[in-house]
């Protein structure tokens, strides 16, 4: 198939065709959500868009695919609890279903793309030429393959991502940008501030006295829920992990020499030589001038001659991995140092050299890296036993054999969490130590007593694990947290004298009165903060308090939080906004961006607005057993 469309498709430009699938056009996913109507569909289907079906077997390779290609730029196997608790199984029923909607409106509308256009999309694509720049058909083979694909299916997926780029592209795909619009980002992104300001710290609120009982318990009532003891479980995991298996010891020194030999390179630094080149025209004058080197004439004398410089004499030191012309890098390094060669034919013409000066390899003995070598093969030979110790725990678990005993049995280490909580975190709010700690609190907290757990998958092994006890969220009494009240019933009397102090500060300078006396008055010292700029802290000041100073009109004062303890008190003395030049190559990047901005919450506006004319329906059932949630 791809051949005849392929040979249809080379009358045709197909460079503009830059994407394979339409699943980057859309950004936001949660503008659509899944509140759709929940009705019953077929087993097999996990969601129909109109008349289009998403069956299971979809769902399945494009979940599968993704869980791939996260485990690819994470740099880690990513386990199916992860997964769902990323909500990825959501995420990719609602491409799905987008890509149904935007397809049922293609059809809807006639809209189709040729099969000179699929074949030049294809063809052009970067991902699938080789290294002479060409089409490369196992390249293109090996990518269907990793995508579970047939040809003929990737050829459909491809036509139909192409036309719902082309609706995409009309509804949104050339958006006026109204210069109010670029002159408000720019404002945002280039007005720089300056404020005078002093800073009123928790020593300047006074003397606070000690909470009566009766106003403790008032804070602690109002407030009940802060101090809610949270949920804790009880965890009991088992690691599998090649480093725990590796026996360095086991390792031949004979297997040991094997791998210093082969690895040689990554255990020391290559040969490398300083090399001069005369370059010729012609191979005749290159002889005549390697004649009079052996006649007595010396190299530099011959490169005077053709008026070549000291400088432009050397050519530099390198391996010969680094030198680009083979030919040269051959005859270079069978030179003995302060030889000159014969002539060579080099890529760009006839040349003589000479070596100057020989670096020579330097390699760590294996004595040195004998034990490093050792430890390394026995990780490898420990990773290819994984996968049958793991079977053989999943058929120990399959008979209700205790994971304590399994651990006995296989010489793993068993781990004991008396109590942790959603953070990870002890009763004593310490993190607890526990193997692959944030996906194991997360998977543990959707599991429950008695449940067999599918063992989560790390980079090096895998980690069972059993939730053995649950301490149910419950409201402490006072008696618990007095002390925790009563610091934050003085903190929050401690922010409301200074915010009461800085709110009567703010309004004498509003008066005319001058900053200076304000501020030496209250006991503070006035500094001067120039050039701010949006959400970033300056000097002493915050973020949050920065961001208020611009949002008070030149030459106001105001004041804000600075910090936990603190209230910073101010008046806006300047504001300056460079002129906006629309021709700068910045302002292009914002006009750009105010595009894209406006074309995603177009087409995401008309996603909605079609999805809810079409009606769709997931069956959360059919989802979970397409994402591995259920069986």
């Amino acid at each position: 198939m791809l051949r005849n469309m392929r040979k249809a498709g080379q009358t045709v430009v197909g460079k503009a065709i830059a994407t394979i699938f339409f699943g980057a056009l859309i950004v936001s996913f949660a503008i659509w959500g899944i509140g759709d109507i929940f009705r019953a569909t077929p087993a097999s289907t996990v969601a129909t868009v109109g008349d289009t079906t998403i069956t299971v077997d979809q769902t399945r390779t494009a979940y599968t695919n993704e869980l791939q290609r996260l485990g690819r730029q994470f740099r880690t196997v990513i386990s199916p609890e992860q997964a769902r608790a990323f909500g990825l199984d959501q995420q990719v029923v609602n491409n799905l279903v987008t890509d149904a909607v935007l397809a049922e409106k293609a059809r809807e509308m006639g809209l189709s793309v040729s099969d000179q256009l699929v074949a030049a999309s294809i063809v052009n694509n970067p991902a699938f030429k080789g290294t002479d720049g060409q089409f490369n058909r196992a390249l293109f083979d090996q990518a269907l393959r990793n995508i579970n694909l047939s040809e003929a299916g990737f050829v459909q997926e491809q036509r139909s991502a192409m036309a719902r780029l082309h609706l995409a592209e009309a509804i949104a795909g050339d958006i006026n940008v109204p210069l109010a619009a670029k002159e408000a980002l720019h404002r945002y992104a280039s007005e720089r501030r300056a404020s005078a300001y002093f800073v009123l710290t928790a020593a300047m609120a006074g003397d606070i006295p000690a909470p009566t009982a009766e106003q403790l318990q008032t804070f602690f009532n109002e407030r009940k829920s802060s101090f809610r003891a949270p949920e804790y479980r009880a965890v009991t995991a088992m690691t599998l992990d090649a480093a725990a298996l590796a026996k360095p010891d086991t390792v031949s020194e004979a297997d040991a020499h094997q791998r210093y030999e082969q690895q040689k390179a990554k255990y020391g630094s290559p040969e490398r030589r300083t090399i001069q080149q005369i370059t010729f025209p012609s191979q005749a004058e290159a002889e005549a001038a390697a004649n009079k080197i052996k006649e007595g004439a010396t190299f530099e004398s011959v490169a005077a001659e053709r008026n070549v410089s000291p400088q432009d004499l050397e050519l530099g030191t390198f391996t010969k991995a680094e030198m680009l012309d083979q030919g040269v890098a051959d005859a270079a390094f069978s030179l003995e140092q302060g030889a000159a060669s014969a002539p060579i034919a080099g890529r760009f013409g006839p040349v003589i050299l000479r070596v100057t000066q020989i670096q020579p390899e330097a390699v760590r003995p294996f004595e040195e890296v004998a034990a490093e070598l050792r430890q390394e093969v026995a990780l490898e030979r420990a990773q290819g036993q994984i996968e049958r110790i793991h079977d053989e725990i999943e058929d120990l678990r399959a008979g209700a054999k205790p994971l304590a005993d399994i651990a006995k049995e296989k010489g793993l280490t068993l781990v004991q969490a008396p109590a942790v909580d959603a953070n990870g975190l002890d009763k004593a709010g310490n993190p607890v130590d526990i193997p692959q700690k944030d996906a194991l609190v997360k998977a543990a907290f959707a599991s429950d007593i008695g449940v067999d757990n599918e063992a989560l998958r790390t980079g090096t092994g895998y980690v069972w694990y059993d939730v053995t006890g649950i301490e149910p969220s419950r409201e402490k009494n006072l008696d618990e947290v007095r002390d925790q009240v009563a610091t934050q019933w003085r903190e929050d009397q401690v922010a409301q004298r200074l915010s009461e102090k800085a709110r009567g500060l703010t309004e004498r300078l509003e008066k005319g009165e001058a900053i200076e006396a304000v501020a030496q008055e209250a006991g503070a010292t006035v500094k001067t903060a120039t050039d701010l700029t949006r959400n970033a802290a300056k000097d002493d000041l915050t973020a949050e308090a920065v961001n208020r100073i611009f949002a008070v009109p030149v030459g106001k004062a105001g004041h804000a939080t600075n910090g936990t303890d603190a209230r910073a008190v101010f008046k806006v003395t300047s504001a300056t906004v460079p002129p906006l030049v629309t021709s700068t190559q910045q302002a292009q990047n914002t006009e750009n961006q105010l595009r894209t901005g406006f074309g995603d919450d177009l087409i995401n506006q008309y996603i909605a607005q079609v999805r809810q004319d079409l009606g769709v329906t997931i069956n959360q059932q059919a989802l979970r057993q397409a994402t591995g949630g259920e069986l």
